[in-house]
């Protein structure tokens, strides 16, 4: 009788079936508002999309847009308009939170980057450094075999 019992409780709790009893739902948001007065912000510029993260000092991520979430699509996502729209709906979020200086790192070889270091700037956030940290090869994988036409 007992092993019925356990199994049928099992495939319960498998299928998501459960007693609720006296649970009080909270208002509001369950994250609590942090204030971040330094972070890094994280450029990640490719031909075809910018991606804009902003973590705080510990690495973890407070806030990220990128150009594609900006409502832009195809091949002017990785325009440089795109790109500045993209750190200015970041920067938006950190200017609530009490951001005042940050450290910027930039990657990728895309026509953003620049565009994006030039919004930042203009934002009044105070920037400790700016490192360029786009991964380059020390002559790494074999290149493929010459196309033949």
């Amino acid at each position: 009788m007992s092993k019925i019992t356990r199994r049928i409780g099992i495939t319960r709790r498998r299928i998501g079936i459960t007693r609720r009893i006296g649970i009080t739902r909270r208002i509001g948001s369950r994250k609590k508002e942090r204030r971040i007065f330094k972070g890094v912000i994280h450029v990640r510029a490719s031909f075809n999309n910018t991606i804009v993260t902003v973590t705080d000092i510990r690495g973890q991520a407070v806030s990220w847009s990128s150009a594609g979430a900006c409502g832009f699509k195809g091949k002017k996502r990785g325009t440089a308009f795109a790109a500045q729209t993209a750190v200015e709906n970041v920067i938006g979020t950190l200017m609530d939170q009490g951001m005042k200086r940050a450290d910027v790192l930039v990657s990728g070889p895309g026509s953003g980057r620049d565009t994006a270091l030039r919004t930042i700037r203009k934002s009044g956030i105070i920037l400790n450094y700016v490192r360029d940290v786009t991964p380059m090869p020390h002559n790494g994988c074999r290149p493929p075999k010459k196309r033949r036409l």
